[in-house]
C-alpha cells in the first residue's frame, strides 16, 4: 500500500508542470512557437514599437475618415472667416483665402502618404531586383551595375528632382515617380552586399544543377531571404520620402496648388508662423507624428527580425 502511494505521488509530481526544472538562466522556453509568432512577440515587446504602428494607425484612419467630421473640403473658401484661430466652425482654423486647416490637413497627410507609401514600395522593389541581380550575375554585370549605382550617388539628384517636378507642375503622380528613380540606389548598394553572401548557398547551388533559370532563382531563393532586411527599409523609406516630399513642397517644388500635402501648408504657415501660428503648428505636428511613430516601427521591427539584435533578443523592453 505504501508502495502505491510512492508510485502515485512520482507520478503526479513528473505530470505537474508547475514542478518541471526551468530552462537554463530563467528564460522561457520559445522552441515550440513558430517563426512569425516569434518575429510577433519580440515586435509587441518593444513599447515604442506598439506605440508607433498605433500612431501610424490613427494617422491613416485620421487620413481616411477625417473628412467625414466637417462639412468643408479643403478646396473650400469661407471669405468670411479669413486667417480665423481654430474655433468650433473651424476646428484647426483658416488660412489667408479662408481654406479650412483641418480638411486640409486630413487631404494633406492623405497625399503625403499616397506618395511616401507609393515611393517607398516602388523603390524596395527597384532595388531588391537590381541589387540581388548584380550579386548573382557577378563579374561585368555586376561592376557595371555598380558604376551605374556610384554614378548615380554623386549626381545632385535634390536638384534634379526640383527641377523635374517643377517642370511638370508638381503633379503627384510624378513626383512619385521621379523620387523612385533617384531613390534605389542606397538601398540597392545594401542589398548587393548582403546578396553576395547569398548567392553561395547550397540552395543556390542546388536550383542552378536543377537547371532552374536565373531570374527565378532571384526572385524565388535570393529575394526571399533578404525579406527582414526588406521590410525595415521598406518602413524606414516611408520616414525618407515623407521628409523628401516636405522638403520639396515647401520649397515649391513638390505638389502643388491647387493640391495640398503637408509640404504645401508647412510652406503656407512658415510666412505667418508669428501672427498665424495653426497655419504651420497642425500640419508640422502631422509631419512629426507620422515620422517618429514610422521610426519606432522601424526600430522594432529591426529589432525583432535581426537574432543578433541584443534589443530584440532581449524583448525590446525600454
Amino acid at each position: 500500500m505504501a508502495t502505491d502511494v510512492t508510485t502515485g505521488a512520482s507520478s503526479g509530481a513528473a505530470e505537474d508542470p508547475a514542478t518541471q526544472p526551468a530552462s537554463p538562466a530563467g528564460k522561457k522556453d520559445t522552441s515550440h512557437l513558430g517563426l512569425g509568432r516569434l518575429y510577433l512577440r519580440r515586435f509587441l515587446r518593444n513599447r515604442l514599437a506598439v506605440v508607433g504602428v498605433v500612431i501610424f494607425v490613427l494617422l491613416v484612419l485620421f487620413s481616411v475618415f477625417g473628412g467625414l467630421f466637417t462639412s468643408y473640403a479643403y478646396s473650400d473658401a469661407d471669405f468670411a472667416a479669413l486667417t480665423q484661430p481654430p474655433s468650433g466652425t473651424h476646428w484647426f482654423g483658416t488660412n489667408q483665402g479662408g481654406n479650412d486647416i483641418y480638411a486640409s490637413a486630413v487631404h494633406g497627410l492623405r497625399r503625403s502618404l499616397a506618395i511616401a507609401v507609393s515611393v517607398s514600395v516602388l523603390t524596395i522593389v527597384v532595388a531588391a531586383v537590381i541589387g540581388s541581380s548584380a550579386a548573382y550575375f557577378g563579374g561585368r554585370v555586376e561592376k557595371a551595375t555598380l558604376a551605374v549605382i556610384h554614378f548615380l550617388l554623386v549626381v545632385p539628384s535634390f536638384l534634379i528632382l526640383a527641377l523635374v517636378s517643377h517642370r511638370l507642375a508638381g503633379d503627384w503622380r510624378v513626383l512619385i515617380v521621379v523620387l523612385t528613380v533617384f531613390g534605389w540606389m542606397s538601398t540597392a548598394r545594401v542589398i548587393w552586399s548582403v546578396s553576395t553572401s547569398l548567392r553561395e548557398r547550397d540552395y543556390v547551388t542546388a536550383a542552378e544543377f536543377m537547371g532552374i533559370s536565373a531570374p527565378r532563382i532571384i526572385l524565388r531563393h535570393i529575394i526571399p531571404n533578404l525579406g527582414s532586411l526588406l521590410i525595415v527599409n521598406l518602413t524606414l523609406g516611408v520616414v525618407a520620402t515623407v521628409l523628401s516630399e516636405t522638403a520639396l513642397s515647401f520649397l515649391g517644388f513638390g505638389v502643388q496648388t491647387p493640391d495640398v500635402s503637408l509640404g504645401t501648408m508647412l510652406a503656407d504657415g512658415a510666412s505667418t508662423i508669428t501672427s498665424a501660428p495653426w497655419l504651420f503648428a497642425f500640419p508640422a505636428g502631422l509631419v512629426v507624428l507620422l515620422t517618429v511613430s514610422m521610426t519606432f516601427v522601424g526600430d522594432g521591427l529591426r529589432d525583432a527580425l535581426d537574432p543578433t539584435s541584443v534589443t530584440g533578443a532581449a524583448g525590446g523592453r525600454r
